[in-house]
């Protein structure tokens, strides 16, 4: 891999290899990890997590290359997890999706060693400590990321406005506008959660991530899911690959302690 911005999910650029540019891949806090239920400890002491996401401002929807992500305005406290593990709010930045090309894989933690097909990812920024974005991310505290498993089942109707927006952005490098989408409408009724801290997921694999896993998964439709499998990695001039299997393996826990908000 020459460039540092030339990572992907094939044979030649994949997470085996995001290490020869990105060394930090192979540190103590990557992420994801295969979360042992049995092993979680249960601390009384985390408070439930407060989604606040009232009045949020979805902005865009679009193909980065890597994923289909929305992004939000985050000038100010509008839209904001707290409590869990969190002293200050944290700003809902943007989400996206990790997705297989069959349902037996596509997530990017495990649970007891089972994947899910796809996990959604809610990024947050701790806007009270740190000025921009792009200093939280480079902060061990900066960053809050809610992680949501999906499974096949019945469809959701909420992720239908996502869905039928997909055609949109096809192609790397594609945006559309998107907006009041509110990603409340995602989250599963019940919040219990994991949490750990780890990393980004994609490069540059920061470790400035409080994770927050939860443990309810939603259900999306076979119909739904394979609405994400038609974007390409690609850009329309370049010959087509499917976006499929963007997920980064599950990563050494390295002594790190997962903590469940829940009694087991």
């Amino acid at each position: 891999m020459t460039g540092h911005h030339s990572w992907g999910y094939g044979q030649d650029d994949g997470p085996s290899e995001w290490h020869r540019s990105y060394p930090i891949a192979r540190g103590n806090r990557q992420s994801p990890i295969d979360i042992v239920s049995a092993k979680a400890v249960y601390d009384p002491n985390l408070m439930p997590l407060i989604v606040s996401y009232e009045s949020c401002t979805s902005l865009n929807i679009s193909n980065n290359g890597h994923s289909v992500m929305v992004e939000f305005e985050d000038t100010d406290d509008k839209t904001v997890i707290s409590g869990g593990p969190f002293e200050n709010p944290f700003r809902l930045k943007q989400f996206h999706f990790h997705w297989g090309a069959k349902h037996s894989q596509g997530s990017e933690h495990t649970i007891d060693g089972r994947p899910f097909p796809c996990e959604l990812h809610l990024v947050h920024w701790n806007a009270r400590k740190y000025a921009t974005f792009g200093e939280a991310a480079a902060a061990p505290d900066g960053l809050a990321v809610v992680g949501v498993f999906l499974e096949i089942g019945k469809e959701h109707a909420n992720m239908n406005r996502l869905t039928d927006a997909l055609y949109m952005v096809k192609f790397k490098g594609t945006k559309a506008q998107f907006r009041s989408f509110n990603p409340k409408c995602l989250l599963p009724l019940r919040l219990d959660y994991w949490t750990y801290l780890g990393s980004l997921t994609t490069p540059p694999l920061n470790e400035s991530v409080t994770w927050i896993v939860l443990k309810e998964p939603i259900s999306i439709s076979e119909k739904q899911l394979e609405k994400f499998r038609t974007l390409l990695f690609t850009s329309e001039e370049d010959q087509r690959i499917q976006m499929v299997n963007n997920f980064r393996p599950p990563q050494p826990l390295k002594g790190r302690v997962v903590r469940a908000s829940f009694n087991a």
